[in-house]
């Protein structure tokens, strides 16, 4: 049930938090790990840094201004895979900001980074996990998704997409495998 409560929260403050410079910018949301974000061993479990990461993805459609185009167009936010690396545990009650980003895109997919990032004991930020996600928007009218090349321009960027990093490649084949397979 938190869930219902953080994202009614994220739509209740996205007036008050600075807009994000689309497609580049950082969303950055704090959270807190609560007895219902927690599995067996104690600490967060493990599926509920997607189902977060999703609250930073809905925070850069609102804060890059994309949410309005979704909502006139009717269009869905859609993932098609992920892949994420577990580095430290997050404990109960501890806070921690999540950073999603865009990273790159192509043809109708972009690619977005999630940083699960706490403090260290000395008070230094650390990253506990970090997670590469690959989706679209997906208009109904049209049934396919549409073309990354005209959301970025719907936000005012005229660019190209930065050059994809050899992870990335990576992270792509082994999704497009996987779509083959």
């Amino acid at each position: 049930m938190n869930l219902w409560f953080r994202v009614l929260w994220l739509f209740l403050t996205a007036p008050f938090r600075a807009r994000i410079e689309p497609p580049f910018g950082v969303s950055r949301l704090t959270f807190r790990v609560w007895p219902s974000d927690l599995d067996t061993n104690l600490h967060m479990n493990n599926g509920r840094y997607l189902t977060i990461a999703d609250l930073g993805r809905t925070d850069l459609l609102i804060q890059t201004g994309l949410w309005r185009a979704v909502l006139k167009e009717g269009l869905l936010p859609m993932l098609s895979g992920s892949a994420i690396r577990y580095r430290r545990e997050i404990k109960p009650f501890q806070s921690f900001t999540l950073e999603s980003r865009i990273v790159c895109w192509r043809a109708t997919t972009f690619v977005m980074e999630h940083r699960f990032i706490t403090q260290g004991k000395g008070g230094e930020p650390v990253t506990a996990a970090l997670a590469l996600v690959r989706g679209g928007l997906y208009s109904r009218r049209d049934r396919q998704f549409v073309p990354a090349e005209r959301l970025v321009r719907l936000v005012g960027y005229a660019g190209d997409s930065p050059a994809f990093a050899p992870e990335i490649e990576a992270f792509l084949t082994v999704e497009d495998g996987l779509k083959r397979r």
